[in-house]
């Protein structure tokens, strides 16, 4: 198991094929994906073994950066993901909105585990992490109506910068972001 970061209540690994129904579960909870691009899609075995497979691929593309599987560590359960990587890799990208070298952080997680400060501490763990190997912004993005999300992008820090609405979902988005502090 690659443990890329650990916080006091949760461990972000690399994804593993092992991890496929633990994916699907979550990816088919119409209350976790209604503020995604996922909503209203379905999702089967296969596919969710392919993208983990493109998940695992990622992860020798990008060095560091990627979606990682976020694990409890008091009930070692797999709580949901994570994603710390070039914004470059999301379907949304637009260099009118963002360098090429901005980190995107995004986060999923099962309905159990919401409201418990999970998606704060391992963003903020993450963001750390980012500001210590020298990148210089990150940025989230989340669908405006998803006021948790933008709560959480604000409890770690992330400032308003942009709202439009993405084509690809034909819904209003926001996007937060914030220059690493460490470099000038």
């Amino acid at each position: 198991m690659n443990i890329i970061l650990e916080t006091e209540r949760i461990i972000l690994r690399q994804f593993i094929e092992a991890d496929v129904d633990d994916l699907l579960e979550l990816n088919s909870d119409n209350d976790v994906v209604k503020y995604t691009p996922d909503a209203g899609c379905s999702f089967d075995y296969a596919q969710t073994q392919v993208k983990i497979a493109e998940i695992i691929e990622s992860y020798q593309r990008y060095n560091g950066y990627g979606i990682w599987a976020a694990i409890e560590k008091s009930s070692h359960s797999f709580i949901g993901w994570f994603l710390f990587r070039p914004v470059v890799d999301a379907s949304y990208f637009d260099p009118n909105l963002a360098n090429e070298d901005d980190i995107e952080l995004g986060y999923r997680l099962k309905k159990v585990f919401w409201g418990r400060g999970y998606a704060t501490e391992v963003s903020q763990a993450l963001i750390d992490k980012g500001w210590e190997s020298g990148i210089q912004k990150v940025l989230a993005v989340a669908i405006a109506a998803n006021k948790a999300s933008v709560r959480v992008m604000g409890k770690v820090g992330l400032q308003f910068k942009h709202r439009f609405v993405y084509e690809g979902i034909g819904q209003e988005v926001v996007i937060y972001a914030l220059d690493n502090p460490l470099v000038r």
